[in-house]
């Protein structure tokens, strides 16, 4: 215990660092973006062929402006630090839920919370048949976890326990602060680049005659462009390098947490290959507790959910064990409204009659006719 003790802290102590480091990083990292980004103009400007004119026009031009960089660097990450609670939700469609809605649901991350003396996160759900989770937030008062219906259905109560562990682990590890810092800075800078491939397809697209000028002008968006795709792609392969690491800690975490390694197995096996929400977008799954990609290596968010059953058989020495017949933790429930479209054949009467069945008070733990997997 000491030696996980000492581990875990260990490891929060150097996300913390990381997460400081990444704070100040980004902003330079911001800058030499913009340094590269107005030699290339100064290139052209002076219609210059070294370095050495473009590289002088854009020391002028940073030492003049980085106090307006750093500003714009800091409102967009305050804008986002403020307000990443609600484009989360909105983006993962999700909503909050009360101990009365989901009881059992709430006992379970209340009894988990209260044996590692941890404040409570708010708990929501995605109305979705997928199997899949997440935790999010950067401090206290904004951890969340946010957890699929369909998890809910397919999974036993101990192997909602195992993933409610795992999603608490992240937030005691403080991976989802080091996560949301990498995808806010990240978003800028892909945000930067699509804007600047917008403008560039537009300039393919407006005929510029023997206009040089124009033809000039379109390299250089297209050179801004590259330096942007450049600086956007380092920071997505920290952020897969980091999302990979802390799986493993995390799967590690929730059977600290459950002491039940084989329930935490039996619940990525049910997960697996079933974790794809329609319609979330990359830096929602890149969150999820499994992100089935078809790359590998440097693609992957997460590592294979097979190496990670492995690593938890042989680090706890437990056989890997058969998925049997169970319970589901949660009753089914009708998908949201805005999921149907105008043509979807299947919103009949069964929509009406399960919500009104969702009104009347259940004992989860009923057993159901419902075949899982």
């Amino acid at each position: 215990m000491a030696v996980r003790a000492t581990g875990l802290q260990t490891h929060i102590w150097n996300n913390n660092v990381k997460s400081i480091a990444l704070l100040a990083l980004y902003p330079v990292l911001i800058i030499a973006i913009v340094w590269f980004c107005t030699a290339i103009i100064g290139m052209q400007i002076y219609s210059a062929n070294n370095w050495n004119t473009a590289g002088f026009f854009a020391n002028n031009i940073i030492g003049e402006y980085w106090p307006l960089i750093i500003t714009g660097v800091g409102g967009w990450f305050a804008i986002a630090y403020l307000f990443h609670t609600k484009m989360i939700r909105s983006m993962a469609n999700s909503h909050p839920v009360t101990r009365k809605e989901e009881p059992e649901l709430y006992n379970l991350v209340e009894n988990l919370c209260i044996a590692e003396g941890m404040t409570m996160p708010r708990l929501e759900i995605i109305e979705s048949h997928a199997r899949n989770a997440f935790a999010s937030g950067i401090d206290e008062k904004s951890f969340c976890v946010t957890v699929t219906r369909g998890l809910l259905q397919a999974l036993s109560k101990d192997e909602v326990e195992g993933v409610l562990a795992h999603e608490l682990t992240h937030i005691q590890n403080r991976d989802v602060r080091l996560l949301i810092i990498t995808i806010i800075f990240t978003g800028m800078l892909g945000f930067a680049a699509q804007v600047m491939w917008r403008n560039v397809r537009y300039g393919l697209y407006v005929p510029r005659g023997n206009n040089k000028k124009g033809g000039g002008g379109l390299m250089i968006l297209m050179m801004i462009m590259l330096v942007l795709w450049i600086g956007y792609f380092a920071t997505l392969f920290t952020r897969f390098a980091l999302s990979r690491r802390r799986e493993y800690m995390a799967d590690a975490g929730a059977i600290q947490m459950t002491k039940n390694p084989d329930a935490m197995m039996r619940a990525l096996m049910r997960i697996s290959g079933k974790d794809q929400i329609p319609k979330i977008p990359a830096d929602i799954n890149m969150m999820c507790i499994e992100n089935h990609v078809p790359f590998m290596g440097l693609f992957a968010t997460h590592p294979p959910i097979e190496q990670r059953i492995k690593a938890l058989s042989e680090t706890t020495n437990t056989p890997i064990p058969d998925l049997p017949q169970l319970t589901p933790l949660s009753a089914p429930a009708a998908p949201k409204k805005e999921q149907f479209s105008p043509w979807d054949h299947n919103r009949t009467n069964w929509t009406t009659r399960e919500r009104f069945k969702r009104r009347r008070t259940q004992n989860p733990w009923i057993k159901t006719n419902s075949k899982i997997l």
